[in-house]
């Protein structure tokens, strides 16, 4: 394993432990998503780089939309919990009260 794949997924494996380990408020789990996200956007963007062939150039690209579109939801869902119950922690949020 390279220095830089180690990198890549040691900055993974921290953004799953933290979505893991310390799940205290709805923002510090969106910010450990959006941190996993990108250490797998930057990781796919150099794998493509290296293999130095364009079918799978788009594949970034289709990665970094899907990741927007998971912070835009997750920002929505943020909005929407803190005006319901008043704050974004998730020991305060039962999903079987709708």
């Amino acid at each position: 394993m390279t220095p830089m794949q180690f990198a890549f997924s040691s900055a993974f494996m921290l953004g799953l432990s933290g979505v893991a380990l310390h799940r205290t408020h709805l923002l510090s789990v969106l910010l450990c998503l959006e941190g996993m996200m990108l250490s797998l956007f930057i990781a796919l963007s150099l794998w493509t780089l290296q293999l130095n062939s364009t079918s799978f150039s788009a594949s970034p690209m289709l990665l970094l939309a899907f990741s927007a579109c998971e912070a835009s939801a997750g920002l929505a869902l943020l909005v929407a919990t803190a005006r319901t119950h008043g704050s974004d922690r998730l020991q305060n949020l039962n999903l079987l009260q709708c």
